[in-house]
């Protein structure tokens, strides 16, 4: 069974979360993701390979072993996606604010 899966439904999972930050600030191979983690290899690899799949993470060969870099571009779509939402929910703890301090003033 081949399942299609999105950005996220990749980020929805708080192992892979954490690989994100994790490969964020420099790439890594799977051996050094998965020693900051209490699960066994194979199943930081099948996140990896989730992650891959969905191309939030880039593979680079060197030599015999495999880089995980971040793929800032797929990010910042999903980050594009996001930021309307955060706007509006600024926009409504604004308007919040606005009330309470009318309110503390009485």
């Amino acid at each position: 069974m081949n399942l299609r899966r999105d950005v996220f439904q990749a980020i929805a999972d708080p192992t892979r979360r954490a690989i994100l930050l994790l490969v964020a600030s420099q790439s890594m191979t799977a051996g050094a993701i998965a020693s900051n983690f209490d699960t066994a290899r194979p199943t930081v690899s099948k996140h990896l390979q989730i992650l891959t799949e969905c191309e939030l993470l880039k593979q680079e060969q060197n030599g015999r072993e495999i880089h995980y870099h971040i793929n800032a571009k797929k990010m910042k779509e999903v980050a594009d996606f996001v930021e309307p939402f955060r706007q509006m929910w600024d926009d409504r703890f604004n308007k919040l604010e606005a009330v309470m301090k009318k309110y503390q003033k009485k």
